[in-house]
């Protein structure tokens, strides 16, 4: 049967170029608060024995929570036959360790939340520190979408002559394998943090890539300081303009501002920003339907 997909408080283009490639028919949902604050959910599809999508951003996710929980249990309620939620920004993955006594490790009952209300989830690039995989926390049938293949057409479409940096030892990984896909060399700093706005990035070894078009690129740009201070390196050894690539913009507070004015910025479409340049929109409908076959099979 064809696929409902449903929209809820999210980046309606990304939204509307998924359901397009996906041919399925978006659905329609009434959701509106009660004078007391409460939230109201309606469904306005016949839901029985069909498949439904629920795209849902999870960037600034307290705002949107209760109706997705709501939302997806209705779907259940009402027969869907299957229920996947989309997010391409995975939020509370990053407090993933109790740094001190009585912290609440928000990314474990976050994901307790979400596989007892959906049948699989799919994300891109979520931020795995600690945990090997979303499987440590998430109970049902998860996939990512990688944005190296993509990031890195991008690089060999727009940069001549790229050299990669990734800001730390964790992004070596990423980072190597995107210049893989772009035939590119790289260089990892060390990065050492003293608190959300104060970082100190080691020099990276810059000899022999003087005529090289330098390439930041990281998972996610929050505060901008490791992105702005390696700029500052880079631009002190006399290397061209940087290009400062990220999977997530979050770009809290005056981050985008101070880095635009260093750097050429450019995001993923994950969260919806004037920097995205790079669409995820094909990835992530490939992978809908990979896991909508897998979840009928099971």
């Amino acid at each position: 049967m064809t696929t409902l997909f449903y929209n809820l408080d999210s980046d309606a283009a990304l939204a509307a170029q998924i359901c397009t490639t996906l041919s399925a028919e978006a659905g329609t949902l009434e959701m509106r608060h009660f004078p007391d604050g409460e939230s109201y959910v309606r469904i306005h599809d016949s839901c029985q024995s069909r498949p439904c999508v629920v795209f849902c951003n999870l960037f600034h996710p307290d705002n949107k929570l209760l109706r997705l929980l709501f939302l997806a249990d209705t779907l259940h309620e009402l027969g869907a036959s299957q229920v996947i939620l989309v997010t391409p920004y995975l939020a509370y993955m990053r407090q993933d360790k109790r740094f001190h006594e009585g912290e609440c490790v928000s990314s474990v009952p976050f994901a307790r939340l979400l596989s007892q209300a959906f049948d699989g989830l799919i994300t891109i690039d979520p931020h795995l520190h600690r945990y090997a995989s979303l499987s440590e926390i998430y109970t049902i049938p998860t996939e990512v979408v990688s944005a190296a293949p993509l990031i890195a057409t991008w690089i060999q479409q727009h940069i001549a002559n790229p050299v990669l940096i990734g800001p730390d030892s964790e992004s070596e990984q990423w980072v190597s394998h995107v210049a893989e896909l772009a035939n590119a060399p790289f260089q990892i700093l060390e990065k050492e943090r003293f608190g959300d706005y104060q970082v100190s990035v080691s020099l990276p070894e810059l000899a022999p890539y003087h005529d090289h078009q330098p390439v930041l690129v990281d998972d996610i740009i929050s505060s901008g300081r490791t992105m702005l201070e390696t700029i500052a390196h880079l631009d002190r050894a006399g290397l061209p303009r940087t290009t400062a690539i990220g999977v997530h913009g979050i770009f809290a507070g005056s981050a985008y501002a101070q880095l635009s004015e260093k750097a050429q910025v450019v995001t993923t479409d994950c969260i919806p920003h004037i920097s995205n340049q790079i669409e995820t929109s094909g990835a992530l409908a490939a992978t809908i339907r990979q896991l909508q076959s897998d979840l009928s099979k099971s």
